[in-house]
């Protein structure tokens, strides 16, 4: 089982980014599925319903998320009617959507499962309990399943990843924006890297405008983020994963810079 999954899409230009270079990189890649963390390509907040067909149009193949899911009303019903549409697993039971999805590929099914942290971000259920209940129901189905972790803290995620490791295939933070270069297999045979990174611009400060960023420091003022308008990147990691057992045997850190 070969997998990409892609960082945070950010904006208009991450979003060109994986409209020019995405069917390059599962070409180059061969990957059987897809997955990206959509939840700021709307103008940094939120993604639409129109996004998630051009995304889904363009290579991927299950949409995760995270706490700016909820920023587009139009957004929930499709939460509702899209099974490829994730949204953390760890809110209340009636919130609309769902946390995982088995998706099958031509190289057999894949269970994802999309979790959100509790450090520095909104309150939420347990994400440790809730993901090994999301995990175990997959389990019956597929060896193969990949989490992301849409967490703030480098702590939470790296023990979410021992928590979980050895029962599912990979562990991938998101959130930050910022790509880390931890990226390694755990004893269990469990993929981890704290931050996949983003998608989007890369001359920024996390996808929005740098000069508006260090007004925003140096006064303290809630000044509105607008994302930067730059070159884009593509950021995330490759997976090659063993679908007999679910144990990953590769895990590559991607980081490509379009000229666009």
């Amino acid at each position: 089982m070969r997998a990409l999954f892609l960082g945070d899409i950010c904006g208009q230009p991450g979003c060109r980014a994986v409209f020019v270079g995405l069917k390059g990189l599962i070409k180059e890649y061969k990957s059987d599925i897809v997955i990206a963390n959509g939840e700021n390509a709307a103008d940094g907040f939120g993604i639409t319903g129109e996004q998630v067909h051009q995304l889904t149009s363009n290579g991927i193949d299950v949409i995760t998320s995270g706490n700016h899911i909820w920023q587009h009303r139009d957004i929930i019903p499709m939460l509702e009617d899209n099974p490829i549409l994730l949204r953390p697993g760890n809110y209340p039971p009636r919130v609309p959507g769902k946390g995982s999805v088995l998706f099958q590929t031509k190289a057999g099914p894949v269970g994802v499962v999309n979790l959100q942290g509790r450090r520095s971000l909104p309150p939420t259920d347990c994400p440790f309990r809730v993901g090994r209940e999301l995990v175990e129901i997959l389990k019956h189905k597929t060896s193969v399943i990949i989490v992301d972790f849409h967490a703030e803290q480098p702590e939470e995620k790296e023990s979410l990843a021992y928590y979980l490791n050895g029962s599912v295939s990979a562990v991938l933070g998101t959130h930050t924006h910022v790509q880390t270069a931890d990226e390694r297999i755990l004893p269990g045979g469990t993929a981890y890297i704290t931050d996949a990174g983003m998608t989007g611009p890369e001359d920024s400060v996390i996808g929005s405008i740098p000069e508006l960023s260090v007004e925003r420091q140096l006064t303290q003022m809630p000044l509105k983020s607008e994302v930067a308008d730059h070159s884009s990147m593509i950021n995330g990691v490759f997976l090659e994963i063993d679908s007999e057992t679910g144990k990953t045997l590769t895990i590559e850190r991607i980081y490509k810079r379009l000229h666009i």
